[in-house]
């Protein structure tokens, strides 16, 4: 099997750079979905449960874009046709879903349309950025992975941190920040269609500068023969030969993307309460009364665009954690204590009442989301080699869907838990729970085997 030669910065970089704009898209979507449906009349009890179509989508489309895309030859390449279809699907649900109140539907339809438009968003989000994870593996030697994925990294925080500031950036300049009962701000909506705008230019940058291998070139740095170029994929079989990396890393992600999700689940309602003292109102759902934020309070929508501000920070620390990440040799332990530094960021919430000492919790949270974006696919690409890279980094997205549709589906449950009869919901109690969770995290990389490119066949 030939060895793949080194690339320049510039090239490697340009592999990654339209991940800048489909991050932004991703960082929208993260700090800002639990405002919206929050904002329509979500029960935060529920509020969860609305998590659960974004990472189901990805476990059924992340594996059927790998495994075509690992079949697929166009004069256009063969992961870009699939990187510039979603992200066009992408800019079109931007477009739609902010506006899920202001078409003057009734609440139940507005949640219907918001959860439809939320679903494609998700889908398309995620066909347009699995095909950056794939050309990474595809082109960059082993020797430049970590590399590769550290811009990879380095580019994700850098449009995590646009993506977050938007609407606070757009309330300073004047930008309205409050709207009627079940409409989303215009400071919000104003941020997906910027945000729709910069993704496809940056996709189209993408498309211009990279230039994938033939078929005949790729299969000679990828040591694939004829018989396996035309052997039928089998994700089952897959799975079951799948190296110990696929696993043990997956066992890891399990943990790691459960704290996730209740981070981007509860931190606008923990803020809110715990830091910006946001007003109750006592209302119906279900014909049970509960006490709930007024979401179009001052305090809850200023509270959510600082919850933006801290997703923000978090990806400044991404982004300088990821540049410290290459320096050590040993990925087991810059890995492992990556995890417990976000994991104290997770719980030192607990104690913070002051917005801008929030800042220390969301740069150590930063420190483990830049560890999560790079070190699980440099140790599964280097573990891989034959003609299934697509399909095997497909289904090792179902580590990162699995777990979310955990979390979502017992997050209501668990947060009722700590939730007395009447009173308001202490979701700070399920930051401190993420927390958790890294830590376990952390203890799991030590079951980390790293290997060399095995040979698998469907």
């Amino acid at each position: 099997m030939k060895v793949k030669p080194d690339l320049s910065f510039w090239k490697l970089w340009n592999i990654s750079f339209g991940f800048f704009g489909v991050q932004i898209a991703y960082a929208l979507q993260s700090a800002n979905i639990s405002r919206i449906f929050a904002t329509l009349g979500a029960d935060p009890h529920s509020l969860s449960y609305f998590w659960i179509l974004p990472p189901l989508a990805g476990i059924i489309v992340q594996p059927i874009v790998g495994a075509a895309s690992d079949k697929t030859w166009t004069r256009f390449g063969r992961r870009i046709p699939y990187l510039f279809v979603g992200s066009l699907v992408a800019v079109l649900v931007m477009c739609l879903l902010p506006n899920a109140g202001s078409f003057g539907m009734a609440v139940s339809t507005a949640m219907i349309f918001g959860l439809v438009s939320l679903m494609f968003l998700d889908t398309s989000i995620n066909m347009a950025m699995q095909p950056f994870k794939m050309m990474v593996g595809d082109m960059v030697n082993e020797k430049q992975k970590g590399l590769a994925y550290s811009i990879q990294s380095f580019l994700c925080n850098a449009g995590s941190l646009v993506g977050f500031l938007f609407p606070f950036i757009f309330t300073w300049i004047g930008i309205s920040n409050i709207a009627p009962q079940g409409v989303v701000p215009d400071s919000v909506i104003y941020s997906f269609y910027i945000g729709a705008a910069i993704l496809i230019l940056c996709v189209i940058y993408t498309t211009v500068k990279v230039k994938e291998m033939p078929p005949a070139e790729y299969a000679e740095y990828h040591g694939i023969t004829e018989e396996e170029e035309k052997e039928k994929i089998n994700m089952v079989k897959l799975l079951i030969k799948a190296p110990k990396a696929f696993w043990t890393v997956g066992l890891v992600q399990f943990f790691c993307w459960f704290a996730f999700m209740f981070m981007w689940t509860y931190t606008n309602g923990s803020v809110a309460a715990n830091v910006f003292d946001a007003p109750t109102v006592e209302t119906a759902v279900n014909g049970v009364s509960k006490v709930m934020l007024d979401t179009k309070s001052i305090q809850y929508q200023d509270a959510a665009d600082w919850v933006g501000v801290l997703f923000a920070v978090q990806a400044i620390g991404s982004v300088l954690w990821a540049v410290c990440i290459p320096l050590f040799k040993d990925r087991k332990l810059i890995y492992s204590l990556s995890l417990v530094l976000g994991g104290l960021g997770f719980i030192s919430t607990y104690f913070v009442h002051n917005q801008y000492v929030l800042f220390i919790s969301f740069l150590l949270i930063g420190c483990a989301w830049a560890a999560m974006l790079a070190l699980p696919f440099t140790i599964l690409t280097n573990a891989l080699s034959g003609g299934h890279m697509g399909t095997y980094l497909g289904l090792f997205n179902g580590t990162i869907c699995i777990p979310q549709i955990v979390a979502a589906s017992l997050g209501g449950s668990i947060l009722a838990l700590f939730t007395p009869k009447g009173m308001l919901p202490p979701e700070i109690n399920m930051l401190v729970m993420a927390g958790i969770m890294l830590i376990i995290g952390a203890v799991c990389v030590y079951l980390i085997k790293e290997t060399k490119g095995e040979q698998t066949k469907a």
